[in-house]
C-alpha cells in the first residue's frame, strides 16, 4: 500500500515536467540522412540515428530511457521515428577520403615550399616558397573543416573552407603537372600529383553538388579572389623560375698578365711572373664549375717572302692568326693546372687572383710565351650545388672509387655533385641533375670536359651519347652555364732584353 502511494506521488511530478518542457521537433532527414532537432524554433542539435537523438535529448535534460514515440514530448515532422536513411560507412569513407586528400596536399605543398622559403637566393623565389607553405597551412585548416562539413555542419563556413582547399589542390597540382610535361621524366612525386589532381576533381564535383557556395556572402567575389590567387601563384612561379634568373646580368671577367722577369742568380733560368684574375662583374653570384690555365712556348719559322699570309686557310678554319712572315713551327706546354677548381664561387663584385712564376731557361728557343685562362661558370640564382660532393676528386685508377674506377679508360679525375634548381617545383617534377667534370690528359698536356645532366657517371656504362648531348645543351641553358676565356702573349726577346 505504501509502495502504491509512492508511485501515485511520483507520476504527477513527471507529468508536470513533461507539460512544462517544450516539445522537441525532429525535422525530416536532409539529403545526407541527418535530422535536425529543434526546441521552440531553435535548432539544438542534429542526429544520424535514434541513439544519436537520445544523446541530444539527454543534453536537454530528458531521461535516458525516454520514449521516442511519446507525442507529448517529441514531434516527428514528415518522417517517423523509423526513418533514418544515413549510410554510416559511406559517409565515414567520404569524410576520410576528403581529409586524406587535404592532408596529403598539405604535406606536399609544405615539402615543396620549405627549401625555397629558407634557402632560395632571390626574394621572388623565397616568396614562392612562402606561398606554398601558406597554401599548405590552408589545406590543414580545410582538413579540419572537412570533418565538420562531412559531419553535422555546426560551423557555417566549413564547406567554403573545404572548397578553397580543393581549389588550391587543383591549381597547385596543375602547376606541378605543367612543369612535369616539359620533360616528362618519371619521379616519385608524379603518382602523388596525379592522385591529388584526380582527388581535387572528385572533391570539387562533390562540393558543387552540395552547393556549398550558397552560404558565402559574396560568391562572385569569392570566386574572383580564388582565381586571382591562382593567377598570382602561376605568375610568381613563372617570374621566379624563368624571367628573373634570365633578366639579371651575368658576367665573369678574366684577365691574364705577364710581369717583369727576373734572372736566377744561381741558375741559368729566367723567372717570369704571371697573374691570373677572375672577377664577377655581373649582378648575380656565380659558381665556378671548372677552370684551367695553360702556359706554353711557341716557336716559329721566319721568312722574308711576302707573297701572302702564311696558312690563312688553316687560320680561318681554327680561328687563329695568319701572319705574313711567320709560320708557327710548334708549341710546348710549360705549365698547366687549375685556377680555383670545381665548386669555387664568387659573389657580385668579388674577384680571385692567382699569381704564378714561370721558369724558363735563358737559352730557350721559344719566340713567344702565351698564357690562357678558361673558366666555366654557372649562375647561382638558377641552381644550388652540393659543394662537398663536387670538390671531392675521384681518380679513375683507384679501385676504392667504385663506379668511378676505370682501368681501361684514359687517366682521368672525376668530380661530381648534385645540383638542385632554385625553384623546387622543377626539382620535384624532374629526375636529379648532376654536375660532372672530367679531367684527363697525358704528361704533355691535359684538358677537361663538363656536363649538367641526369646521367650519373659510371665508368662501366655507356650512355646514349646523342640523347646525352641534347640534354646537356638543355641543362646548360636552364642553369645559365657560360664559358669564358682570355689569353695574353709576350715576346721572349723582349723579356730577355729587359733583364
Amino acid at each position: 500500500m505504501e509502495q502504491a502511494r509512492l508511485r501515485v506521488v511520483r507520476s504527477p511530478s513527471r507529468l508536470s515536467f513533461m507539460e512544462k518542457t517544450p516539445r522537441v521537433i525532429v525535422e525530416p532527414p536532409d539529403s545526407r540522412g541527418l535530422r535536425a532537432v529543434s526546441v521552440g524554433g531553435t535548432v539544438v542539435g542534429r542526429a544520424w540515428s535514434p541513439s544519436d537523438l537520445r544523446r541530444v535529448l539527454r543534453g536537454l535534460g530528458h531521461p535516458e530511457d525516454i520514449d521516442l514515440e511519446d507525442r507529448r514530448v517529441i514531434v516527428w515532422r514528415e518522417a517517423g521515428s523509423g526513418t533514418w536513411p544515413d549510410r554510416t560507412w559511406r559517409r565515414r569513407t567520404a569524410t576520410a577520403v576528403m581529409m586524406a586528400g587535404l592532408l596529403l596536399s598539405m604535406v606536399l605543398l609544405t615539402a615543396v615550399g620549405t627549401p625555397d622559403a629558407v634557402g632560395a637566393l632571390t626574394f621572388a623565389q623565397r616568396i614562392t616558397g612562402f606561398l606554398f607553405i601558406l597554401s599548405g597551412a590552408v589545406q590543414g585548416l580545410a582538413a579540419l573543416a572537412a570533418l565538420d562539413h562531412e559531419g553535422k555542419r555546426q560551423l557555417k563556413y566549413s564547406g567554403a573552407v573545404v572548397l578553397v582547399g580543393a581549389l588550391i589542390t587543383l591549381i597547385t597540382e596543375g602547376i606541378f603537372l605543367f612543369a612535369w610535361l616539359q620533360e616528362r621524366e618519371p619521379t616519385l612525386y608524379l603518382p602523388v600529383c596525379l592522385l591529388l589532381f584526380a582527388w581535387s576533381l572528385w572533391a570539387l564535383w562533390r562540393l558543387v553538388q552540395q552547393q556549398v557556395w550558397r552560404v558565402i556572402p559574396h560568391p562572385r567575389g569569392f570566386a574572383t579572389g580564388v582565381a586571382l590567387s591562382g593567377l598570382l601563384a602561376a605568375t610568381n612561379f613563372a617570374y621566379s623560375a624563368v624571367y628573373q634568373p634570365t633578366s639579371a646580368p651575368f658576367y665573369v671577367t678574366l684577365t691574364a698578365k705577364f710581369g717583369t722577369p727576373h734572372t736566377d742568380p744561381a741558375r741559368p733560368f729566367v723567372h717570369v711572373p704571371l697573374t691570373f684574375r677572375v672577377e664577377n662583374t655581373g649582378k648575380v653570384p656565380a659558381y665556378i664549375l671548372v677552370d684551367k690555365y695553360l702556359v706554353y712556348g711557341r716557336s716559329a719559322d721566319y721568312s722574308k717572302d711576302a707573297r701572302g699570309l702564311k696558312g690563312w686557310k688553316k687560320a680561318l678554319e681554327n680561328g687563329t692568326d695568319a701572319e705574313l712572315h711567320v709560320t708557327e713551327k710548334g708549341s710546348r706546354t710549360i705549365s698547366a693546372g687549375q685556377f680555383a677548381g670545381p665548386g669555387y664561387w664568387l659573389h657580385p663584385g668579388e674577384g680571385h687572383v692567382k699569381e704564378k712564376v714561370i721558369q724558363v731557361p735563358r737559352s730557350v728557343e721559344y719566340d713567344l710565351l702565351e698564357a690562357t685562362l678558361g673558366v666555366v661558370a654557372m649562375r647561382m640564382d638558377r641552381g644550388k650545388i652540393n659543394l662537398l660532393q663536387l670538390q671531392r676528386a675521384h681518380p679513375s685508377w683507384h679501385k676504392k672509387e667504385g663506379r668511378f674506377y676505370c682501368p681501361k679508360c684514359s687517366v682521368m679525375t672525376i668530380y661530381e655533385g648534385v645540383v638542385r634548381h632554385n625553384n623546387n617545383v622543377i626539382n620535384v617534377t624532374r629526375k636529379p641533375r648532376y654536375v660532372t667534370v672530367l679531367w684527363y690528359g697525358t704528361k704533355e698536356d691535359f684538358d677537361y670536359s663538363y656536363a649538367i645532366s641526369s646521367y650519373k657517371f659510371n665508368a662501366r656504362m655507356d650512355p646514349d651519347l646523342k640523347e646525352l648531348r641534347r640534354e646537356i645543351e638543355r641543362e646548360e641553358d636552364r642553369y645559365g652555364v657560360e664559358s669564358r676565356s682570355t689569353s695574353t702573349r709576350v715576346s721572349v726577346a723582349a723579356l730577355m732584353a729587359s733583364l
